[in-house]
């Protein structure tokens, strides 16, 4: 199993904008039932506010590198993340569990 993490924030030359946060982040949320691979799937807004902190945190489970690989390169996803580049910018993690 693999684990795939993401960590999201409001990039910082971009304006705030709450109802466009509010609707990328209710996709994020959808796509985990959309694609057939994932195992897990999490999306949570970030609750304490710190120097460190991101935005939003993803989490999902996929059973391989080529489940990942599936969900990466899913149209859906890839929709998603051109909606999601002008606004955040992300870290990722993948690991093995």
């Amino acid at each position: 199993m693999i684990r795939h993490v993401v960590l999201f924030r409001k990039r910082a030359d971009v304006a705030k904008d709450a109802k466009l946060e509010t609707a990328l982040a209710g996709r994020m949320t959808a796509l985990g039932s959309e694609i057939p691979v994932i195992r897990s799937w999490r999306v949570a807004a970030n609750e304490l506010q710190r120097p460190i902190s991101w935005d939003y945190v993803l989490e999902t489970e996929v059973d391989d590198a080529t489940a990942l690989d599936a969900y990466l390169f899913h149209p859906l996803h890839q929709a998603l993340i051109a909606d999601l580049k002008p606004y955040f910018e992300w870290a990722a993690v993948d690991y093995t569990v």
